[in-house]
């Protein structure tokens, strides 16, 4: 199985989205309009938003607001938690669920567990959080069942210690990175900005995609247009791409030197996405 059979309902396909905004499963109120936000994808959250004494609750208006028409992804607890069970039994077969974001995922295990328990069918997104998860990261993206890696930042820095600097977190960010190539993955998703400064979410979001990532977790409606335009091509890169491809069309598709396979694979890239996301090029 690879992420091409599995689909959404959203404009933006999962396997390309930019932003994936947490909404907390105790806040049904925001359901309807973060469905309706700039969000790539939504992501109602019954883990770490949710109180322990508040779990069923929070699970059940999750599970009425998926069969009564809505559509997201849910965070559910993780495989070594009692609330895991309870989780993926209520989401089974639910309409709405696009697909389930596995916190603290640490081994291959937890992914295919969740996804069998879930039908075989359910989409799951690995959140790696731990030390162990980012060392098990490429068994965990060639798991059956995994869909896409994301990279719980937060967590990672409470077990490591590391700070947040950018150096400091390149290491897991790239681990990431090169473990969804091996597994045939599409990019992974960075952690969230704490910070409500556009300019600091900017320059963050610059090193997502400088480092490879290809998505990022969101805490802010008001984050999410800025998240979608840094880690989307730019009006020259469209400009680029299509200028490229037509030249590469003109001169009859032939290659003049080692570097038109590697340019000719970004241009229908940046090309794919520009489409995908209604980005046009320079006038």
């Amino acid at each position: 199985m690879t992420h091409s059979e599995f689909s959404s309902e959203s404009t933006i396909g999962a396997e390309i989205a930019r932003s994936w905004l947490l909404v907390s499963a105790n806040r049904t109120e925001e359901f309807d309009s973060a469905s309706r936000s700039r969000a790539d994808q939504v992501v109602l959250d019954i883990e770490d938003a949710v109180d322990p004494k508040h779990k069923d609750g929070a699970r059940s208006d999750v599970v009425d607001w998926l069969s009564g028409g809505g559509s997201a992804w849910v965070r559910i607890n993780d495989h070594t938690t009692p609330f895991w069970s309870d989780d993926v039994e209520a989401l089974k077969g639910v309409p709405g669920l696009r697909g389930v974001m596995l916190a603290k995922t640490e081994s291959a295990a937890d992914v295919t567990e969740t996804y069998d328990r879930l039908g075989g069918s359910t989409p799951v997104l690995a959140l790696i959080e731990s030390a162990l998860g980012i060392e098990e990261s490429t068994t965990i993206a060639r798991a059956r069942g995994a869909f896409r890696l994301a990279f719980g930042s937060g967590d990672y820095r409470r077990d490591t210690g590391t700070s947040a600097d950018d150096l400091a977190m390149a290491y897991p960010r790239s681990r990431l990175v090169v473990a969804s190539r091996i597994g045939n993955l599409p990019g992974p998703i960075d952690g969230p900005t704490v910070s409500s400064s556009h300019p600091v979410l900017r320059e963050q979001s610059a090193v997502t995609v400088a480092l490879g990532l290809t998505g990022k977790l969101c805490l802010d409606v008001d984050q999410l247009p800025v998240i979608n335009e840094v880690i989307s091509p730019t009006s020259s890169d469209v400009t680029w791409a299509r200028d490229f491809l037509a030249d590469f069309e003109a001169r009859g598709r032939v290659i003049r030197d080692g570097s038109d396979l590697p340019r000719l694979g970004r241009a229908q890239k940046i090309d794919k996405l520009a489409r995908a996301f209604n980005i046009n090029p320079q006038a």
